[in-house]
């Protein structure tokens, strides 16, 4: 009798899922077949929340950015609603529980986050265009607290990160196939390879820099010694795909930040203090200031443009005298570089460079696709994006952010350098070392594909740092129990 029930509950289920979708369909709405997934999402969240971390996850180099014609805003879908819907929850849970790791909290990282987060809180209420703000801050915190403060507690099993860092990959393999495939078909161009993977990238840097994230992972599984055989060689043909893609993404940041991550690998390799590394860059920051009318004049000399050929396009990433990509580049820094000289200390606003930058262009460092109204994107740095939006201040807290996860990762490795914790915290500095480069001339933290993973193993450096101390506390008190 239960079990007629039963049947009874899933016809009538079923009929009216048909039905409300043939309702649906003829008033032109298609949502409807989604809703079945959408229970299974919102069961999960209540089942395992960590399932739909890596659910999110998988779906980040997937996900199509929806715009407002549709929504009245530009969302990535399903990731944007997954990790808001995380947010959400894990606050209500911490907040219900009262449970919550402090270790993760008075981690220096994490200082550093919160100070970040609340200073963009102040210049937030100080804006100039407080509703832009307040949308771009909302977005913030649905990448940083569900991919930090959630994925901290989660990396704390070790297998978790390895986890993460595959699903990503596979997702990822899907869409390089495909733009290799579209790329292929119009023989592999420059400038035409700029779009072919949309609609999962925007444009081919954003593209580039996440194939140059994930390469050292890769190469970390190819030669790692604690994968095996099977995987090793899959590992080994998933990064052999990554390099192609990487070279025909013709992304000169891109591989800028491949060669400043293998740079930094040796240098660790061989023991350099980091403080040696510092004053090396100082003095080369220094000397560039001394004979800047000099370098400037050289390279202004070159006028070799973006090319199809590789050694032409790297030739072209010191061209400032007629590459479009670059010239455009140097317009947005100096902008955000007026804009902060007007607004020092609270800046324009988070997420307002894009709608007042336009004034502060100067006619003669305008390129071919520069526009009077100044409605073509961000700063195109991480770094001078914060300086216009946030003041001084939050420029300082992404360059203390970077110092404290480099410092952290090295003394991780230093320590565990024989076992895999400093194996892999290595590979996640790596991984990290790139986006910070790349970051000098893009920002694409604004967007699920690169906030997801750059938050994330930012939070791996912090779990493996909780792990390596509670290791280390076992093992001295192991030491005190056999003490007579």
């Amino acid at each position: 009798m239960i079990e007629r029930y039963k049947l009874i509950w899933v016809y009538l289920i079923s009929f009216l899922f048909i039905g409300l979708n043939i309702f649906l369909v003829y008033k032109d709405i298609y949502f409807g077949y989604a809703l079945p997934f959408v229970i299974f999402i919102a069961l999960l969240y209540f089942i395992s929340i960590e399932k739909v971390v890596m659910l999110t996850v998988l779906f980040t180099p997937l996900s199509i950015v929806i715009g407002e014609e549709y929504l009245g805003a530009s969302f990535s879908l399903p990731t944007e609603p997954l990790l808001a819907g995380l947010m959400f929850i894990f606050l209500l849970s911490i907040i219900y529980s009262r449970k919550y790791d402090f270790r993760v909290l008075k981690h220096p990282v994490s200082i550093v986050i919160i100070l970040q987060l609340f200073w963009m809180f102040i210049t937030t209420i100080t804006s100039e265009l407080p509703v832009v703000s307040i949308k771009y801050l909302i977005a913030r915190l649905w990448f940083v607290i569900p991919m930090y403060f959630l994925a901290v507690v989660i990396f704390k099993d070790i297998r978790n990160i390895k986890r993460f860092m595959w699903l990503y990959i596979i997702s990822f393999v899907i869409v390089i196939i495909y733009t290799l495939i579209k790329h292929a078909q119009i023989g592999f161009q420059q400038h035409q390879g700029n779009i072919v993977m949309q609609p999962f990238y925007n444009d081919h840097t954003a593209y580039g820099a996440m194939l140059a994230f994930f390469i050292p992972v890769l190469a970390y599984f190819s030669f790692g010694k604690n994968t095996s055989g099977k995987y090793r060689l899959m590992s080994l043909f998933t990064l052999i795909l990554f390099i192609i893609a990487v070279i025909f993404s013709y992304s000169r940041a891109a591989w800028l930040g491949l060669v400043a991550g293998l740079s930094v690998y040796i240098a660790v390799r061989l023991r350099i203090k980091f403080t040696w590394i510092m004053a090396v860059i100082s003095i080369l920051v220094g000397l560039f200031f001394s004979f800047q009318n000099e370098i400037l004049d050289t390279l202004e000399r070159n006028k070799q443009d973006s090319s199809s050929n590789f050694m032409d396009h790297i030739y072209s990433m010191t061209n400032i005298s007629t590459d479009a990509s670059n010239l455009e580049r140097i317009n947005r820094w100096h902008s955000a570089i007026r804009l902060f000289e007007e607004k020092p200390v609270f800046g324009w606003g988070p997420g307002t460079y894009q709608f007042v930058y336009a004034p502060y262009q100067l006619s003669y460092e305008k390129t071919i696709i520069s526009t009077n109204a100044g409605d073509m994107g961000n700063a195109h740095s991480e770094y001078l994006g914060p300086l216009a939006e946030e003041g001084a201040p939050g420029m300082l807290w992404v360059l203390l952010l970077v110092i404290v996860v480099i410092t952290k990762a090295i003394r991780i490795y230093i320590r565990n350098k024989d076992n895999e914790y400093g194996k892999l915290s290595l590979t996640i500095l790596i991984s990290l070392i790139t986006y910070f480069v790349h970051g000098v001339m893009n920002n694409f933290l604004d967007t699920d594909k690169a906030s997801v993973p750059f938050w994330a193993f930012i939070a791996m450096i912090v779990a493996l740092d909780i792990l390596q101390q509670e290791n280390t506390g076992k093992a001295a008190q192991a030491k005190k129990d056999e003490l007579p």
